[in-house]
């Protein structure tokens, strides 16, 4: 871990030696962490961006970058953990291609909520919206499992972060995300509550080759 103080130094360590995070306040005296952030952006290998900001205040633009998170002060070792987990996860997001009515769209695996399986498609649910793809739903298992999505039915997987709830009405369990209640399997029932209550949708995702090392620079 490399440290500086002013914007001219960090600047020259991510020209001499990229690193792939960088911890920057966004108040630090002489270092503007919007103007940070696009000097940034005008670099080939620009790092991922973590902010510490006041608390309640609103986070910085992260402008041209790829990946910016925020921590509140005061800044505790579980937070900024936390920070650097989610932008480690966003650095290896998958990015899928939908197409509708002939317009092509690309959204990230990170958004979605639940998938569902229609045939040999699997419709991708959103925040903002479903999307048909042409992929089996046990496909998608496969590959997504290692980054926290549970199959709860036969028709059904979810994604762990975004479950808010879990509760079991006359005996069948059910979860909610995002205002949306899904029904668990009698027989994945078991299995869900045990991973969700070992944390799992807290976790960061399961990486079965050998993890990378991650260059990091505080600033401030």
């Amino acid at each position: 871990m490399r440290t500086t103080r002013n914007r001219a130094g960090a600047l020259q360590i991510l020209r001499d030696d990229p690193v792939d995070l960088l911890v920057c306040d966004v108040s630090t005296p002489g270092l503007d962490g919007p103007h940070l952030a696009r000097a940034l952006a005008r670099i080939d290998r620009h790092p991922h961006l973590v902010f510490t900001v006041p608390a309640r205040q609103h986070p910085p633009r992260s402008f041209e970058l790829d990946s910016v998170e925020y921590v509140d002060k005061p800044v505790t070792a579980e937070r900024l953990a936390d920070a650097v987990r989610r932008t480690v996860a966003a650095s290896t997001d998958e990015t899928i291609a939908v197409e509708l009515a002939g317009v092509t769209r690309f959204i990230r695996r990170s958004q979605i909520l639940f998938v569902q399986a229609q045939g040999d498609y699997a419709r991708l649910h959103t925040a903002s919206g479903s999307h048909l793809i042409r992929v089996p739903l046990s496909t998608l298992e496969e590959r997504w499992e290692p980054y926290g999505f549970l199959r709860i039915h036969r028709s059904t997987m979810v994604a762990l972060p975004h479950v808010d709830e879990v509760r079991t009405v006359g005996g069948r369990m059910r979860v909610r995300l995002r205002g949306r209640t899904l029904q668990v399997s009698r027989r994945q029932g078991r299995h869900v509550r045990e991973v969700l209550l070992a944390g799992a949708g807290e976790a960061p995702p399961r990486v079965e080759a050998r993890p990378q090392q991650h260059r990091v620079a505080d600033v401030g």
